[in-house]
Parts: C-alpha cells; structure tokens; sequence
C-alpha cells in the first residue's frame, strides 16, 4: 500500500485540480465517502430509524471542517438528526465557509464549542477553567448579578448544550484539526474530547491532536474506533502513539486521479509493507538446486555470557530458507549451539578471560569466512570490548557482501560512526530505539518522537539501509520507506531481534536488494510472532516459538499470494 506525507498529500491535491478534479469536487467526494461509512455503521441497527439516531460532527476552522459539513449535507437527508459544535470556531477556508453555508439551518443544530474572545479573557482573569465554572450566585428580587455572573450563567448553559449533544449522539464524529497539525490542543478541543459517550468515535483523516508527520500526540487527543482517511494512508498514521488512536483505519477513495501521483514522483517514495511489494521473495526453488544456490550466511556472535544469541540468529537465517549457516564464536558459545542448532558449522575464535572474542588471533579467520559468505551477520551477544570494535570495524570496511549488523555490533560501531562511511559492500543496521540514540548520542525520547526522520536521516547520510525497530517497524534507506504492520507486542522478549537479524541475513543471501530483505524480514517476522501468539498468547510465547512459525509464516505468506493472484 502506498502511503504519503501531508506534505506530499497537498502536492497530489494540487496536481489533481490542474488535471481537472478541483479541491471542491475532492471535498464533496470525501464529504459522500464519509457519509457512506456513517450511514453503513448506522445501519448496523435496522431497528432504530435514522431519525432516531443523532451524530454529532465536531468541526475545526479548516478543510476538515469543510468535509464534516459535506457529510453532514449528505447525511441530512438520508434522515438522521444532525448537530454541529464548532471546537475550533468558524470556518474560515473558503471551501469549508462554502460547505458551511450549504447546511439547512432548520434542519441542522449548531452549537459552539468554543469561548469566545471577551468570554475567555473574563474567565481567565476570575482564574476559572474551560469545563469546572461554578455554578454562579443566587440573584433574585433585588439582587443583581455582577457581569462575571452573567457571563458564567451563559457558559454553563453553553457547556450543557455540548455535553448533552454529545451524550445524546450516536456517532461522534471529529473533523477539528487535519494533517497539518502540530502542537497542543487547546484547553477548549480537549475538554470537548473528554466528555464521555458510548457513541461510535469517527476521525475525518487523522483524529485531531495527531501529528500525521512524525506519529506523535498531543494530550487530550481525540480517541477514535474508526479513522476515515482519504485517498492514501499517512505516514504518521503507521506509527506510535498515533495508530492506537486511529482505531480501524479505513482509506477512502475520492476520486484523485492515477496521474496526480506524478506530483511525488521525485520526491521519497513511503509503503506499508505487503506481499505484494515482495515479489522476489521467497525465490523460486527448482528441482536442481542445492546448498549453494540459496545462499551461505555467516553469522559472527555470542560470547560465553550469551550463547542463545547465536543460536537464535542461526535459527532464523536457517528457517528463512538460506543454504548454508556458517557461526564464528567462542568455544563455549559453541559448545552449546551446536546442540541447538546442528545443522549450522562453526568457526572456533579465541576468547579473553571475559569469554568475549578477540580480534587479531581471530582476523585470518574471519576474512577466509567472509570470502565465502554471501551474507553476513554480526552483533547478536557478541558483547562490546576493544576487540569486539575492531572486529566489528574490520567487517564493515572488508565485506564484500551484504553485511547486517545488530544489537552489540551497533553498539561498537556507535563510537566510531564513520566506519560505515568506508564500507565496500551493502550495509543493514537493526537498531532498536535505545540503539539509535546512542548511534546519534541523544536521549531515546528524542528518537521516539521522531522515528521517521531519524530512520531516513541516518540512511541518506551514510548510504545504508536502517530498520528502526519497535511497533511500526520502520525501513528506509536513501529513497523508500516502509512501514511493518505484522507483529505484536508478545515478541517484546528478549532474542526476538536475533532473529530478524538472521531472517534478513537469510534472506539477502538469496540475491534479493537490501531494502527488499529488510522488508520481507521484518514483514516475516511479524508474521511469524503473530502466529505464536495465535497458538501461545502474546503473554506466553518465547523466542523459540517464534522460530517455530516461520514455516507458518510462509505458508500463510504464499496462500496470500496465491489468493492475491
């Protein structure tokens, strides 16, 4: 599926009107789209006449707003009560002021939710907030209210008049701030999205307090069941925290045409990663294949301290189809994964009195394996010393293959970045979120605010392909992003991201392009964790289960693609 920036979405919309489909015409369409959703939702309870079920729209100043009255215009005369509360005040985009203006106001209630200018400065001054004004002080025959009690009497009644709309409503829908927002939500908006309902909660595009950018919310934002974006998913809709706001995420179409696309034809080009973006994978297994033909990975990891790195690693490259797994280890970590995973062979390195590897007695050994090597991976348990780094090092700037590196071979590159400046081959980083900050030296919020552009900085910069791990895994190098979808948090244990690193590692040794094994590794890994969790619980499940369902992960993976076809 191909998702977009807001940016990039203004750039379609633009060209769209040049091809000659206008912003108007857009917004009817979405306008009709949304109110087809609503109507079918409402359906669901043929019982209940539409004159007996009330929706309420929230609109902003904007062109959300604009899409709300649309929708509202439609949905007026298939029977339903219609309330609308501006939150953000009056429309104030010409096509927005033109949908408004289309509302039959007998037919159609409007309320505000919002203070006005005199009204919030005189309660701000008697230090009141937006939802808690008291109530005010008795008057009657010969007593008369000060102008605060006034103003106070007719919030109050104001404030009734909302919350009682919204108890009352069926759906809720919320059209207050679109892609373009950033910030915090006013005191007003958040207060409005506080009150509670039973109703069914609808987001137009992007539920308001969302950065549709970067994924990230404000306080207060609004929680929606369904979102209804239009015309492409949006990049930050793919990412934490904002996704679990946006509840069932329905695209729209509304009617942009094929050739509007053009806009962002030179621009990054951004996917939700699906099985149909994996054509080449698995590749085809003819009947006079052997080991040679899918591949060998050696897999450089462990240390005596952590031996089941290795073996996970090894496990997950082994599943995903390549020939041959080759693991250079310590005699310890060998010792015990040549009993998990016999299948593999194994490259004996010398070991400190720490049990991790060194460098210089191991070197000659290293470079006769890589030279042999279709795939490499290393990091997984391999611990961070001074030979860990030079061994590491060493890899990066010699490989002639891809190279995939992970867990503690980022960390030793950490310190010296510019190793990947001088690479010969490939390189595949999978950092999770506490791995990147120290690769960029800031604090993880910093990276959890911004995953995306970190993960396309860092890529563009040193010409590598990064996969930036956690909940919307994302991938991207120089020009692709892609976003994961498969997975669940039951992988959150330990070893999991062993195994990614040996699934793309497998994969890559196969010939496919590095941003192609990034994707169908993370994309089968999820896949895989997610039938684990079917058969154990995200609760339950281990690592090993995951490695137990790679095979249903192919499976799954090719009836999907059969079907598709």
């Amino acid at each position: 599926m191909q998702i977009v920036s807001p940016k990039q979405m203004a750039m379609i919309e633009e060209r769209s009107e040049e091809l000659g489909i206008s912003k108007r015409q857009l917004m009817e369409n979405a306008g009709k789209a949304l109110a087809g959703i609503i109507d079918e939702y409402c359906r669901k309870e043929p019982d209940i006449s539409p004159e007996e079920k009330s929706i309420v729209f929230l609109t902003g100043k904007g062109n959300n707003g604009g899409d709300c009255f649309a929708a509202a215009n439609n949905l007026i005369y298939r029977g339903y009560r219609i309330t609308v509360i501006s939150v953000g005040g009056k429309p104030v985009s010409e096509l927005a002021a033109e949908m408004y203006d289309r509302l039959p106001r007998d037919r159609v209630e409007f309320l505000d939710g919002y203070r006005s200018e005199n009204v919030e400065a005189a309660l701000e001054a008697a230090e009141l907030d937006y939802m808690t004004v008291p109530q005010s002080r008795e008057s009657g025959p010969g007593k008369e209210g000060s102008p605060l009690d006034d103003i106070m009497k007719k919030e109050q009644q104001r404030m009734r008049l909302v919350k009682g709309a919204i108890l009352r409503a069926y759906v809720i829908v919320d059209g207050v701030f679109g892609t373009g927002f950033h910030g915090q939500l006013s005191n007003d908006a958040a207060s409005v999205f506080a009150i509670g309902s039973g109703a069914y909660r609808i987001s137009v595009d992007v539920p308001s307090g969302g950065n549709c950018t970067a994924g990230t919310v404000s306080n207060g934002i609004f929680k929606a069941d369904e979102t209804v974006t239009f015309g492409f998913l949006k990049t930050g809709m793919t990412q934490f925290p904002l996704k679990k706001y946006c509840g069932k995420i329905t695209v729209a179409d509304i009617g942009i045409p094929c050739k509007a696309v053009e806009a962002i034809e030179n621009e990054r080009k951004y996917y939700r990663i699906e099985r149909n973006h994996l054509a080449a994978f698995p590749p085809n297994r003819e009947r006079d294949a052997h080991k040679g033909t899918f591949g060998t990975v050696l897999i450089i990891a462990g240390s005596s301290s952590m031996r089941g790195a290795a073996a996970f690693a090894a496990l997950g490259a082994l599943r995903s189809g390549c020939g041959l797994v080759r693991i250079a280890s310590v005699e310890k970590c060998i010792d015990t994964v040549s009993t998990l995973v016999p299948e593999a062979t194994y490259i004996e390195l010398d070991c400190d009195d720490y049990g991790y590897m060194l460098f210089d007695s191991s070197k000659q050994l290293i470079l006769d394996a890589m030279e042999k090597a279709d795939a490499i991976v290393i990091g997984c348990g391999m611990g961070v010393t001074p030979d860990t780094v030079e061994l590491t090092k060493f890899v990066a700037e010699n490989a002639k293959c891809p190279v995939i590196i992970d867990a503690d071979g980022i960390n030793c590159i950490a310190s010296d970045i510019d190793i990947l400046v001088k690479k010969q081959s490939d390189i595949i980083i999978t950092p999770h979120m506490g791995e990147m900050a120290r690769l960029l030296n800031c604090d993880t919020k910093a990276v959890e605010e911004n995953r995306i552009v970190v993960a396309e900085k860092y890529a563009e910069q040193y010409g590598i392909t990064v996969v930036l791990k956690g909940a919307g895994t994302l991938v991207a190098d120089s020009h692709i992003t892609a976003a994961n979808h498969t997975g669940n948090p039951g992988m959150s244990v330990g070893g999991s991201g062993d195994i990614l690193a040996g699934m793309i590692g497998a994969i890559a040794a196969q010939g496919c392009f590095p941003i192609d094994s990034a994707c169908a590794g993370v994309y089968m890994h999820g896949l895989a964790g997610d039938s684990a969790a079917e058969k154990f619980g995200q609760e339950a499940m281990l690592p090993r289960d995951i490695i137990n369902s790679i095979p249903d992960a192919f499976r799954i993976f090719k009836e999907k693609k059969k079907n598709k076809d």
